[in-house]
C-alpha cells in the first residue's frame, strides 16, 4: 500500500495541479471580465476543468521533456522522470498528448471554437515554446513562455464574446507581465542551480541586480495596467483586489532592488502570487456582486 501511495504521489506531481488552480482561475476571471451575457455555471465550470487539464497536461509535458536537465538542478532533481521512478518513454508521452486533446475537446464542446484555440495555445507556448525551443537557449524563454498563462484568460473570454473586448484584452497582457518577475524571482533565488545547468535564466545571463530592476519595471507596468479596467466596468471589488495586490508586489519589488538576494527574491516570488490570486478572486467576486447587488 505505501508502494502504491507513493507512485501515485508522483503521478500527481507530474501534473503541476498547483499552476493548474491559477490557470483555471485566469480562464474563470477571463469569463468575469468580459462584459456580456454569462454562460451557464456548469459551463464555466467546465470550461475552467479543461483549461485546468490543458495546463497539467504541459506540466507533464515539461517534466517529461527535462528530465535530463531536472536531475541536474538540485530543485528539481527529486521530480519522478529526473529519478526513474517514472519512465520518461512514450506511454507518458501518449497519455500527456491524450489529456490536451481531451481538454481542448471539452473546451470546443462546452463553449466555441475560440475558447477551444486559447486552451490548446495555452498548452502549446508552455511545452513547445518555452520548454522545448527556448529555454535552453535564451533568457527571453520565460517572457515568450509568459503568453501560456495569458491565453487562459483569452479561452474564459472566448466562451462570452470571442472578439475578446478591452477589459479582458487589458487583464490578457497583465497576466503576460506577471510571469517574467514571478519567474525570475525565483530564478534569483535558484540562481546557482541554473548557473550550474546552464540555463540561460536572465539572473545567470545579466545578473540578479539588473534582474531585479527589470522585475521591478515589469511590476509596476502591471500594476497601473491592472487598474485600468475600472474605466471598462470593473467595480469597487475588482479595484480592491488589483490595488492591494499590486501595492504589495511593488513594495516587494523595490525592497529586491535595495537588497537583491535570496531571502528577499522569495519573499517577492510569494507576493506575487498573492497578488495574482487577490487580482483573479477580486475579478470574479466583482462580476458576481454586479449580478447579485
Amino acid at each position: 500500500m505505501t508502494a502504491a501511495i507513493a507512485r501515485a504521489k508522483d503521478v500527481i506531481s507530474i501534473f503541476k495541479l498547483r499552476i493548474g488552480v491559477t490557470i483555471m482561475m485566469s480562464a474563470v476571471a477571463g469569463v468575469a471580465v468580459t462584459p456580456g451575457p454569462l454562460p451557464d455555471l456548469w459551463r464555466i465550470a467546465v470550461l475552467g476543468f479543461a483549461v485546468f487539464m490543458a495546463s497539467a497536461s504541459a506540466g507533464a509535458f515539461n517534466q517529461w521533456a527535462e528530465a535530463d536537465l531536472d536531475r541536474g538542478m538540485k530543485r528539481t532533481a527529486g521530480r519522478p522522470f529526473a529519478t526513474g521512478r517514472l519512465k520518461p518513454g512514450t506511454f507518458w508521452l501518449a497519455v500527456i498528448i491524450g489529456l490536451l486533446g481531451v481538454s481542448v475537446g471539452i473546451a470546443w464542446w462546452v463553449s466555441n471554437g475560440w475558447a477551444a484555440f486559447h486552451t490548446f495555445m495555452g498548452a502549446f507556448v508552455y511545452g513547445i515554446v518555452y520548454t522545448v525551443w527556448l529555454k535552453r537557449r535564451s533568457w527571453t524563454n520565460i517572457v515568450v513562455g509568459g503568453a501560456a498563462g495569458s491565453f487562459a484568460v483569452l479561452a474564459g473570454a472566448a466562451a462570452v464574446d470571442p472578439s475578446i473586448p478591452a477589459a479582458a484584452m487589458i487583464l490578457t497582457i497583465v497576466i503576460f507581465l506577471w510571469t517574467p518577475p514571478h519567474f525570475w524571482s525565483l530564478a534569483i533565488a535558484a540562481h546557482d542551480n541554473y548557473a550550474s545547468a546552464n540555463v540561460p535564466m536572465l539572473p545567470v545571463v545579466a545578473g540578479d541586480r539588473l534582474t531585479a530592476w527589470v522585475i521591478l519595471a515589469h511590476t509596476a507596468t502591471l500594476v497601473c495596467l491592472s487598474i485600468l479596467p475600472i474605466f471598462y466596468g470593473a467595480g469597487a471589488v475588482y479595484l480592491a483586489g488589483a490595488a492591494v495586490g499590486g501595492a504589495l508586489f511593488v513594495f516587494t519589488s523595490i525592497r529586491l532592488v535595495l537588497d537583491p538576494g535570496r531571502k528577499r527574491a522569495i519573499h517577492n516570488f510569494l507576493a506575487s502570487l498573492l497578488q495574482l490570486v487577490l487580482l483573479l478572486t477580486g475579478t470574479m467576486l466583482d462580476r458576481v456582486a454586479g449580478v447579485w447587488l
